[in-house]
């Protein structure tokens, strides 16, 4: 984001206090992992690195065009969908008891305008990352918890996903209400968005995946997504 502001020769104290003001509310959110102590953190996407290693494809339809790129100083993960569908999945078991909280951060910068997301023909989202619980040989017992940048389900709303039942949930983090165009930070206790999805406690995830698809409604969508972590806390 470019901002214009008008600075006197001396530079007063109070345009000092508004440019520290814009800082922590707009720049912050490329710090999501960072700000934690290494210590803490399970790095899963490390994009700001310019790396894209342990990423695998999961390709369903036309592909979605992910690549590395820098945005606002900063590398990240762009992903173009244009009547696509495809994702990436990163494999790596998590123990939930220990480090059940996910930071990321991402950006939509052109939106889906999509009214029947809670149907199949309607199930596109510019923006999601999900969590996968592996069943195994017992592949039935496979879960997914979806974390979606919604058109018009309100944030907040989770529904079962109209492809998987209640193997697969959505839920709604940020919604048509929320600003476009810029970066937002996001914190979820992914032990207990699994426990409210599916009604138990799950100890251990195995993947997480990154999708911006747009085949159901042939849209057009592009979204940016910055490094991804796990932490205690």
């Amino acid at each position: 984001m470019y901002l214009r502001m008008p600075f006197d020769h001396a530079g007063s104290q109070p345009q000092k206090i508004v440019i520290l003001i814009f800082l922590v509310l707009y720049c912050r959110p490329l710090l999501a992992c960072n700000n934690l102590d290494e210590g803490e953190r399970i790095v899963i996407g490390a994009f700001s690195n310019s790396s894209l290693d342990n990423w695998q494809p999961i390709e369903f339809d036309q592909r979605t065009d992910y690549q590395i790129t820098q945005l606002d100083s900063a590398n990240v993960l762009r992903a173009y969908s244009h009547h696509a569908a495809s994702g990436l999945i990163y494999r790596q078991r998590i123990d939930l008891h220990k480090t059940p909280v996910l930071h990321w951060r991402w950006r939509v910068e052109k939106p889906l305008f999509n009214e029947n997301e809670q149907t199949r023909r309607g199930d596109d989202f510019a923006a999601r990352l999900y969590v996968v619980v592996d069943g195994g040989l017992f592949f039935w017992k496979t879960r997914a918890l979806n974390y979606v940048w919604t058109s018009h389900v309100p944030t907040g709303h989770l529904w079962k996903n109209p492809y998987a039942g209640k193997a697969g949930m959505m839920l709604a983090v940020r919604s048509n209400t929320d600003t476009n165009n810029r970066w937002v930070a996001e914190t979820r206790n992914v032990y207990e968005d699994l426990k409210r999805a599916f009604g138990h406690q799950i100890r251990y995830i195995d993947a997480i995946a990154v999708m911006t698809d747009t085949d159901n409604t042939s849209g057009t969508a592009l979204t940016y997504y910055g490094d991804i972590c796990f932490s205690s806390h």
